[in-house]
């Protein structure tokens, strides 16, 4: 049996944290196809090649987690070659037996239109930066990680292929005022209703 829940949204909405909480639960697969373009941005060299090569230890990286990785995957994202190039590997562990949750920016848009369930995580820039900044740690400038926050948002949001939106029938959950407990439990609800 497949089951697909489509997690998107923003970049430190809390995307990653209730995808990853709602697959324990659950027992589903979990994919964080933002490491895939994280991967291919970081790799270097032609972006589109990178995809069309992108192997397991590509996305092991340690380096993947840093808002320089973060900007790179926002920009090769914005290449409808790269975005192919990964289309039919996030389909395919989407198909999985035992169910799935991938999260990401297009997935109930574009990878998964007829996910079982389909949320859309966000919070305001604002809450998203400070979120950042305090992952990031001391000599952080928030300043700084809320212009990034702003412009990737604008280039995600605003790009000609796969633009970063709510997907049709998509639950919003707007974490700006939630505990991470509070978000993961709606979460939760929102999958078991549908199952």
């Amino acid at each position: 049996m497949t089951f697909i829940v489509a997690i998107d949204g923003p970049a430190a909405a809390g995307k990653g944290t209730i995808s990853r909480a709602v697959a324990a639960h659950f027992g589903f697969a979990h994919l964080d196809t933002g490491l895939l373009y994280r991967a291919v941005g970081v790799k270097g060299g032609d972006p589109v090649e990178a995809a069309r090569n992108l192997t397991e230890a590509d996305l092991a990286r340690d380096d993947l987690r840093s808002m320089e990785a973060g900007q790179a995957a926002s920009r090769v994202a914005a290449i409808a070659e790269v975005r192919a190039a990964l289309v039919d590997f996030q389909r395919s562990f989407a198909g999985r037996a035992g169910g799935a949750v991938l999260d990401g920016r297009d997935i109930g848009t574009v990878i998964c239109p007829d996910a079982d369930v389909k949320l859309y995580v966000t919070a305001s820039a604002e809450i998203r930066a400070r979120r950042r900044w305090l992952e990031l740690g001391e000599g952080a400038d928030f300043a700084d990680i809320l212009a990034q926050v702003r412009e990737r948002d604008d280039r995600d949001m605003n790009r000609l292929d796969a633009p970063l939106k709510p997907a049709e029938g998509a639950i919003t959950l707007d974490t700006s005022e939630m505990t991470v407990e509070d978000a993961v439990a709606r979460a939760v609800a929102e999958v078991s209703a549908r199952r």
